[in-house]
C-alpha cells in the first residue's frame, strides 16, 4: 500500500488571524487560547503516525515559523495559496502523491493518532472517508488518489449544514464511502461551550 499522506489546513494562533468567529463570541484572547490547544492537539496527533505530513498554511509570512516548536523546522510547510476553500482543497489534492489522501483541519480538539489510523484502514477497502462534525461539516476527508481523481470541492457549501453532504454527492455515483465518529469542530462559541460540556471542565 502506498504511503498515506496528511494534510494539514491551519494558521497560527493569532489575535485577529486564527478563530475569528469564536473571537467575536469569547473574545480574541480567549480564541487565540483555544486557537493554541486546537493546534496543539492536531499536530500532536498528525505527527505521530506512519504517513507523510504536509502543512499547508497560511498566510506566506506563517511558512518560516516554528510557533515554539508546534510547527517542527522538519515539518514540510507549502503556502495554502489564493481563492477559496475550494480552490486550497484541490491545490492540495493536486500536490499530493498518488495514494490514500487525507484532509484536515485544526478545529477539532478530539482529533488523534487512533482515529487517523481509523481513517487510513478505512480507505483500504473504501473509496473515501468522512469524519463528521457535529455542525454538518467535517473534520477529516480522505480519497484514494489515482490517475483519474476529479476535485470533489467544487460548488460545495462551506461553513454550514450542507459541507459534508455537498462533498459525498460530488464523488462518483459508485464510490464506496466510510464514515468515522462524530466529533465537534470548534468554530463558534456555542461548540467550545459544547466541548466543554462533554466533558465537564473548561481547560
Amino acid at each position: 500500500m502506498t504511503k498515506p499522506t496528511v494534510l494539514i489546513y491551519a494558521k497560527p494562533p493569532r489575535m485577529g488571524l486564527a478563530k475569528t468567529r469564536l473571537a467575536r463570541g469569547l473574545g480574541p484572547t480567549e480564541a487565540r487560547r483555544i486557537a493554541h490547544f486546537t493546534l496543539s492537539r492536531t499536530m500532536r496527533a498528525a505527527l505521530r503516525g506512519p504517513w507523510h505530513v504536509r502543512l499547508y498554511a497560511a498566510p506566506d509570512t506563517a511558512l518560516t515559523g516554528t510557533l515554539g516548536g508546534l510547527w517542527p523546522p522538519s515539518l514540510e510547510r507549502r503556502s495554502q495559496g489564493q481563492g477559496g476553500l475550494t480552490e486550497r482543497l484541490e491545490r492540495g489534492l493536486r500536490e499530493a502523491a498518488p495514494g490514500p489522501v487525507l484532509f484536515i483541519g485544526a478545529d477539532a480538539p478530539d482529533l488523534s493518532t487512533g482515529l487517523l489510523r481509523a481513517a487510513v484502514v478505512a480507505l483500504r477497502r473504501h473509496d473515501a472517508v468522512f469524519g463528521p462534525a457535529r455542525d454538518g461539516g467535517f473534520w477529516l476527508f480522505g480519497l484514494n488518489k489515482g490517475a483519474q481523481t476529479r476535485s470533489p470541492f467544487r460548488g460545495v457549501r462551506w461553513s454550514g449544514p450542507h459541507a459534508m453532504n455537498d462533498v459525498r454527492n460530488r464523488l462518483p455515483r459508485q464510490a464506496r464511502v466510510a464514515t468515522l465518529r462524530e466529533l465537534i469542530d470548534v468554530d463558534e462559541a456555542d461548540d467550545w461551550r459544547d466541548w466543554c460540556a462533554d466533558r465537564s471542565f473548561a481547560i
